[in-house]
């Protein structure tokens, strides 16, 4: 299984925010802009903390593993494989919804002085930053998961959870 490259969730962020910014130009230009809902941040905010709490559970488990506790659970590969897959979709798929509200807050930034929009930009901001932790806890996950290096491929790559 591959890591999850920064460069490409930084990508996916730009390309979103802008053709979401120039999407939101265009719908305002025809008439009203699309609202920017609160659950946003909210449904971003609980994946973030059921990933970090996925890697923290699977970090404890394979710790007590590795210390060999009496009575440790060991971990089932295809359940560290499955969370790893779970981690890299949830960080895609929030790169893409950050930079989509990311364009469109941006370009409410334009209005402030209307409560509405203030208001739309304020929650479209707390997208953007729950989106960032969606990111930041996927990752963890997957460098929990990732397995040491195997002295029999002398260092030519990393072997993976899968």
């Amino acid at each position: 299984m591959r890591e999850l490259r920064i460069r490409t969730l930084a990508a996916v962020f730009v390309v979103a925010g802008v053709l979401s910014w120039a999407g939101a130009r265009l719908w305002n230009s025809l008439g009203t802009l699309p609202s920017v809902p609160l659950a946003a941040p909210i449904v971003l905010a609980l994946i973030a903390v059921v990933l970090l709490a996925t890697a923290l559970s699977l970090r404890s488990r394979l710790k007590a593993q590795r210390e060999r506790r009496p009575g440790a659970q060991g971990v089932d590969p295809l359940l560290a494989a499955r969370a790893v897959v779970f981690g890299q979709a949830s960080a895609l798929v929030a790169a893409l919804i950050a930079g989509m509200y990311g364009g469109v807050g941006a370009f409410l930034l334009e209005s402030l002085e209307i409560p509405a929009r203030r208001d739309q930009a304020i929650y479209a901001g707390f997208s953007v930053l729950t989106g960032l932790a969606v990111i930041a806890s996927a990752l963890f996950l997957e460098r929990v998961c990732k397995l040491p290096e195997d002295d029999d491929t002398n260092g030519e790559g990393t072997a993976r959870a899968a």
